[in-house]
């Protein structure tokens, strides 16, 4: 059985070096990661093996991830295991989705368009159970409103970063 995929493609005018940067800087990451919550990097550790420790605050609470690098290929490839976390970075299953894959396998590519970088992202749910696979695939069309709104902000940063 083939895993469900979401697959979010853009293409920014501007640099791969530069879009690597909002992707591997915590305070570039910050400003795009998260839209609609103040997003927080606790750790920012880019190379495999390295954690990138997160926390979206919004209503009064902290919701939390955990990434795990896997493989970094300045500036082509970034891959990682993502999941939701406890306060303490360990993996926990997501309080609003039961359901949710413990951990997605996340793979993003930059590539050299011109003047410009196309972005490929990936999700896959790694190590998935039939229900976290069925939650996940069930999901897949309202996932291109979180990250959607993030590339826009992303897209704004870029115009910004290239002034």
């Amino acid at each position: 059985m083939s895993l469900p995929e979401y697959i979010l493609e853009r293409r920014f005018n501007a640099p791969r070096e530069l879009v690597w940067k909002t992707w591997t800087e915590p305070d570039l990451l910050a400003r795009w990661y998260g839209p609609g919550v103040e997003t927080v990097i606790h750790k920012l550790d880019v190379r495999p093996g390295g954690l990138w420790l997160n926390e979206m605050r919004y209503g009064g609470g902290s919701h939390y991830q955990r990434v795990e690098y896997t493989e970094v290929v300045e500036p082509e490839r970034l891959v990682w295991l993502h999941s939701v976390s406890d306060e303490n970075w360990d993996p926990a299953s997501n309080p609003m989705m039961p359901d949710w894959p413990r951990t997605l396998l996340t793979t993003v590519t930059f590539s050299e368009a011109g003047d410009d970088t196309e972005m490929r992202l990936v999700w896959t749910p790694h190590e998935a159970t039939d229900a976290e696979i069925s939650c996940f695939a069930g999901a897949i069309s309202g996932l291109d409103q979180g990250w959607g709104k993030g590339m826009e902000m992303l897209a704004e940063l870029l115009v910004e970063l290239k002034v």
